[in-house]
């Protein structure tokens, strides 16, 4: 509402004084009124007028942006009223007030517009200071390449159009891209051309920029003692010519510095004097270095006088990082006299001091982040405005629409076909592979029958009548178990562990307690919900009754033990056999021409299974030893898909 009524009250001031030709600021100075200037050439001259004021108050060190957005919300009603487009000036104007405020995204927008408008207009230098702009942009929402590309094309339009000034500003801004991402080869490269193009054109001040930001380097980052006294003296002798003192102070007090460091501290003293002649001798960063030179000296006394001047002009202009490091060095000289009340207090206020500096840091950093956190949603949201107007394009084209749709449909019959074809192949493989397990488990199931007639026919030959009835009432329960399980690939845990305890009765009945069992299901194994492949345990625990525990002395024992896994359930079976190499030895001597058709099957079932569902499960055979190093049975993992 303040803005409407602000925006109101210029307009009805530009109306009542159009007549009498002249407008009243504020600040009572009179300028040209419209009645000045005939015809449209009057509102662009007005408009021109409010863009340079707004420009000029953006370069002052304290700068109110209120009166810099009056200034543009007062061009911007001239603009409306007259109906004429915002010119170039105005969109950069924008532009840098919508920086400074932090509105990021609709300050890339104008800077864009205002590019492209002054290049219609032909005001290239406004459009080199313009892509200068968009160069400073990206390089703060972290967009670093795309500020280096903004910086090349504002050099490329200089050379081509021979603009002054604009050259060593692109080179400087670049310079701040390398170093931002510690490239300091490429920073000191486009600091040199800064300033030799900045002394081409006579530009003094910004040569003496650049020779004042290298020579700094070259004292600290990329130290080389001769090179940065060379530098710095070249930028004070530039300095003293344009009688410039901010730059003569600064240079002075890095040579100084350049100094110490080389361990020179007579002259570090001179040049630091001389920076405070420069600068009224109100620089805490002189004094408070001065003072750890006289430190250094062991003369005391005189540094805590420098350090004292230094932490009061730091208290004034409150320069918390000027206040940190003295405190620090104070501290450190208190040590040295062994005045521990002295160091402790003083260290007690660089603490305080240097939290301050780096929760400001802290906090620009989140700041920072924010920035160009939402620079990079604007960016995208622009992409998508962009894909979509490409679309519409599209779209607003008759004979492409038909021709695209017409590509895209076969696209998509082309596409369905071959899906379909591969979805029958699919399904085809699948009942392949389903015939293929139902075969095997017909070669199981009579395998395992088989043997299990053999032991009844043995109790029978022994003329056991009440073991054979008692083994044909087992036998019948787990032939119903073994057909009811084999009418699907896969059954319930439960019904496969019964079939199977079904199965090691009988084998304890044939072999009269030669051996005995034990089952255990892991409690997170829900028997009822997990499904495995039908008669897959049996054949393993067979052939380790057969092979391991029978052929032994004494009486064996087999345990069955089921555990869930992330990816299946490890169905581990261990006895105390005799082994898998001296059951080999007694199959080649008792059975030659003895193949393990059961187990045989079972793997190849397993392999089956992994083809089936895309698992990798399989077989892990481990042969136990004791103390002595003697076979001591075997263990038999087997990786078992999970169904459900």
């Amino acid at each position: 509402m303040k803005r409407i009524i602000k925006l109101f009250a210029v307009f009805l001031c530009l109306s009542a004084t159009a007549a009498a030709g002249t407008i009243r600021l504020g600040t009572g100075n009179r300028i040209p009124g419209i009645a000045s200037f005939p015809g449209k050439t009057a509102d662009t001259a007005w408009v021109n007028y409010y863009v340079r004021k707004g420009f000029s108050h953006l370069t002052k060190k304290s700068y109110d942006l209120e009166k810099v957005l009056a200034y543009i919300d007062t061009a911007c009603l001239v603009c409306e009223k007259e109906e004429f487009d915002f010119p170039s000036s105005l969109h950069l104007l924008r532009a840098e007030y919508f920086y400074e405020t932090g509105d990021f995204s609709r300050s890339e927008t104008e800077a864009s517009l205002a590019v492209k408008k002054a290049e219609n207009e032909m005001k290239y230098l406004l459009q080199a200071r313009s892509l200068i702009f968009l160069g400073r942009y990206y390089l703060r929402t972290g967009f670093y390449q795309a500020s280096i590309d903004q910086y090349n094309k504002s050099i490329a339009l200089a050379d081509e159009k021979d603009l002054k000034g604009i050259k060593p500003r692109s080179y400087a801004g670049q310079a701040e891209v390398f170093l931002t991402v510690s490239d300091y080869k490429a920073y000191m490269t486009n600091l040199r051309k800064m300033v030799e193009v900045s002394l081409a054109e006579n530009d003094t001040l910004d040569a003496e920029e650049g020779l004042l930001r290298l020579g700094t380097i070259l004292t600290e980052d990329q130290r080389d003692f001769r090179k940065a006294d060379s530098t710095l003296k070249e930028c004070i002798r530039l300095a003293l010519i344009k009688k410039d003192t901010y730059y003569a102070a600064y240079a002075m007090a890095n040579t100084g510095w350049n100094f110490y460091r080389q361990k020179m501290p007579d002259s570090a003293i001179i040049y630091y004097q001389k920076s405070l002649n420069y600068s009224s001798g109100r620089s805490a960063n002189a004094l408070g270095n001065l003072g750890t030179i006289y430190r250094d000296l062991g003369d005391y006394n005189r540094a805590l006088k420098f350090y004292t001047k230094s932490l009061d002009i730091a208290n004034e202009s409150r320069d918390w990082y000027s206040l940190s490091w003295v405190y620090k060095d104070m501290s450190d000289l208190y040590l040295t006299r062994e005045d521990t009340s002295g160091a402790f207090k003083s260290y007690v206020l660089y603490k305080q001091f240097n939290d301050s500096v780096l929760s400001k840091k802290s906090t620009l950093g989140l700041a920072e982040a924010r920035i160009r956190y939402d620079a990079d949603a604007h960016n995208k949201e622009i992409d998508l405005l962009e894909l979509r107007l490409k679309n519409n394009s599209i779209l607003n084209t008759g004979y492409t629409i038909v021709v695209v749709s017409l590509i895209v449909i076969g696209l998509l019959i082309f596409r369905s076909r071959r899906l379909n074809e591969k979805r029958r192949i699919s399904e085809m493989n699948h009942k392949i592979s389903e015939m293929t397990q139902a075969n095997l488990r017909q070669q199981m199931n009579p395998h395992f029958i088989f043997n299990t007639l053999n032991s009844i026919q043995y109790y029978m030959y022994q003329n056991d009548k009440v073991a054979t009835n008692n083994y044909l009432t087992k036998f019948s329960s787990l032939m119903r178990k073994v057909l009811d399980n084999s009418q699907s690939t896969s059954v319930p845990l439960r019904d496969e562990l019964d079939a199977l305890n079904l199965y090691l009765e009988l084998e304890c009945l044939r072999f009269k307690d030669k051996f005995e069992f034990k089952i255990t299901v892991d409690d997170e194994i829900d028997p009822l919900m997990y499904k495995v492949p039908t008669m897959l345990i049996q054949p393993y625990v067979e052939n380790s009754i057969c092979h391991g525990l029978i052929p032994m002395e004494g009486k064996g024992f087999v345990n069955i033990n089921l555990k869930l896994t992330e990816a299946c359930i490890v169905c581990t079976i261990e006895d105390n056999g005799i082994g898998r190499e001296a059951a080999t030895e007694l199959r080649k001597k008792k059975e030659k021409n003895h193949n393990s058709l059961g187990t045989q099957i079972a793997t190849s079932r397993l392999e089956l299974v992994n083809s089936l569902y895309g698992t990798s499960l399989k077989t892990v055979y481990t042969d136990l030893k004791n103390e002595k190093g003697e076979a001591d049975g075997t263990r038999v993992e087997i990786h078992i898909p999970i169904l459900t």
